[in-house]
């Protein structure tokens, strides 16, 4: 479909290389371990698991557009099932 397809995480580059091939992803992963991608995003922030409470990553993903702006946001999803729920969204709305 044309589209380009790219992670982020706070993670160094090194564990994210080993991350990557581990997974088998076909998509590049950007560090971002000072968190200014992730916080210019607004996806850097307070999160809660199991009673803890600690700063990270929220899942969201964002499709941009070739005019660099921010055409969709997908906030409510599974991972396991992600692709499809953003391909299923880009073949509804071919002109993005």
């Amino acid at each position: 479909m044309g589209i380009a397809i790219l992670g982020i995480s706070p993670d160094p580059v090194k564990r994210l290389e080993k991350f990557s091939q581990k997974q088998l992803l076909a998509f590049s992963l950007l560090s971002d371990e000072n968190h200014e991608i992730a916080e210019g995003f607004g996806v850097w922030g307070e999160k809660k698991f199991m009673g803890k409470i600690y700063d990270g990553i929220h899942r969201i993903s964002f499709l941009v557009g070739k005019d660099g702006k921010i055409e969709e946001v997908f906030n409510k999803f599974k991972t396991t099932d992600h692709a499809h729920t953003v391909l299923e969204y880009l073949k509804a709305h071919p002109e993005q």
